[in-house]
């Protein structure tokens, strides 16, 4: 069967209403030489929460030469918002990591940040991204006699800078960069160091940020504001800063590539109020709207925004259109992923334990709905049906982005290919299935035009857009060893 081919099939329906969603990778934030350290950190990845729900960790390094840590399964408000935790991190320098788990099972051993006592000291690191190799690089480590302690790729990283015979630590970190592939921002604390790193691609976020002359990383420029910090710039693609007491310091040790940072960020997963490669995202989203008003013109009475998500491109829409933007979908917000699952007797209101329809605004009407992306399908069904039940006469589905055909490997937890329903159906199978009138998705050049570029550039595309356009910047050696070791099988079956 080819990519191009399309099969009408069954699809599972999930009762997870999360499961529906692309789901967020993981943040990291850090800081030196900062009195309060940890209650800096803390702060950080609270504005960093949205990249990941299920656990977070901070390690410290205090003025007696001793390194804390405290990992905890949760949100960052239940575990360290609280004094007595607080007060077990002290230190001047910290780093901090909130996750969603797209390598390793979500159990305590694989919250972040990792640490190890090296023969050069302490070394905590904390991974925003993927690792598209860690599968091959474990097994060579186990072999020649690694204990691993977690299933998390980021555990690599720590082997590889211990086994290097490197003099210095900076110099075994640069050799374990150079053996790993696909995506990263790192942040890693020594005894007398904080150092970033970003992947030669520059495919994961980093920021460098400035309060009172001393320096900040972060995944996002939002856990800078919450701070009071100053936004200085990106790291970039393929540099490591060095913060001490000297100052900052920038080391590029690998060949100068153009930078692919990932579309998503801009999509879905960066918070509207942060800048992502300088660019307002809140401002982005808005251009992605206007631009799918441009390619996609429907008679309509009100514009409404699947929340939250669907908000900035829904006013970019009805600013364009002309169409007026209405809240036809109310979110709340105090549902959490933990969120007791409905009986079977109940399990189709499940739905409207997040959303419920404003009846007043789509009652009667012509109704546009915006959001960001379909993954399976499974809530924008349950999603237009509540337009109906609102007394919807008509409900377009339009898409601010262009359909997800391909899994990611770089830190995105998006499905297997046959679970997206981009890849399986048609536009009009798609349309069929979810139900509504009208099914339409922005243009990959669309999406380019709306963050300033006439479109993309086939040759050299200025972003990391595999998910649509199936073009994945990196080698995918797991992957590639893994379906090597499946046609081994079927072939020893036969």
């Amino acid at each position: 069967m080819t990519d191009n081919q399309s099969i009408a099939g069954p699809i599972e329906m999930t009762d997870d209403l999360d499961g529906d969603r692309l789901r967020e990778y993981c943040g990291v934030f850090g800081v030196f030489d900062f009195q309060d350290a940890a209650a800096i950190t803390a702060l950080g990845l609270h504005a960093l929460q949205h990249r990941g729900q299920e656990a977070a960790g901070i390690v410290t390094y205090d003025a007696g030469g001793r390194f804390h840590g405290e990992r905890r399964l949760g949100l960052v408000g239940d575990h360290f918002s609280k004094e007595s935790t607080i007060k077990r991190l002290p230190g001047s320098a910290a780093i901090g990591h909130v996750r969603y788990a797209t390598t390793g099972e979500t159990m305590l051993r694989n919250v972040q940040p990792l640490f190890a006592e090296l023969n050069t000291g302490g070394f905590a690191v904390a991974h925003n991204g993927n690792l598209t190799n860690a599968q091959a690089l474990r097994r060579d480590l186990i072999k020649e006699g690694a204990i691993f302690q977690s299933t998390s790729d980021t555990e690599v990283i720590l082997h590889l800078v211990a086994r290097s015979r490197k003099p210095q630590l900076v110099d075994r970190f640069i050799e374990a960069l150079r053996a790993i592939e696909g995506a990263y921002s790192l942040v890693v604390l020594t005894n007398k160091k904080l150092i970033g790193a970003r992947d030669p691609l520059g495919i994961r976020p980093l920021v460098i940020g400035e309060l009172d002359g001393k320096y900040i990383l972060a995944s996002e420029t939002c856990a800078l504001d919450i701070i009071g910090a100053r936004f200085v710039r990106d790291v970039k693609n393929g540099e490591i800063v060095i913060i001490s007491e000297s100052g900052i310091e920038s080391i590029e040790p690998f060949p100068s590539r153009v930078a692919r940072p990932c579309i998503f960020e801009f999509i879905y997963f960066a918070r509207p109020d942060s800048l992502v490669q300088g660019r307002p995202v809140y401002e982005v989203r808005k251009a992605m709207g206007r631009e799918l008003a441009r390619e996609q013109t429907i008679a309509a009475d009100v514009v409404v925004p699947v929340p939250d998500s669907g908000v900035p491109a829904a006013i970019g829409y009805s600013r364009e259109s002309g169409i007026p933007f209405e809240l036809g979908i109310i979110r709340n917000h105090y549902v959490g992923r933990t969120f007791i699952q409905p009986t079977q007797s109940v399990r189709e209101v499940g739905v409207r334990m997040k959303h419920s329809a404003n009846r007043c605004v789509v009652e009667g009407k012509r109704v546009i709905l915006i959001d960001d992306s379909i993954v399976r399908g499974t809530t924008s069904v349950k999603i237009v049906q509540m337009m109906r039940d609102a007394g919807a006469t008509e409900v377009h589905f339009l898409i601010s982005s262009p359909p997800i055909t391909h899994p990611d490997y770089y830190g995105i937890d998006t499905p297997q290919k046959e679970k997206l329903l981009a890849a399986t159906h048609s536009l009009d199978e798609m349309r069929a299935y979810i139900g509504c009138d009208s099914l339409s998705f922005l243009s990959v050049d669309g999406i380019y035009r709306a963050m300033g570029y006439d479109g993309r550039d086939n040759a050299h595309p200025q972003f990391t857009d595999h998910c649509f356009t199936g073009d994945y910047p990196t080698c995918l050696t797991d992957l590639v060893e893994e379906n090597r070791a499946q046609l081994s099988l079927l072939a020893e079956a036969s």
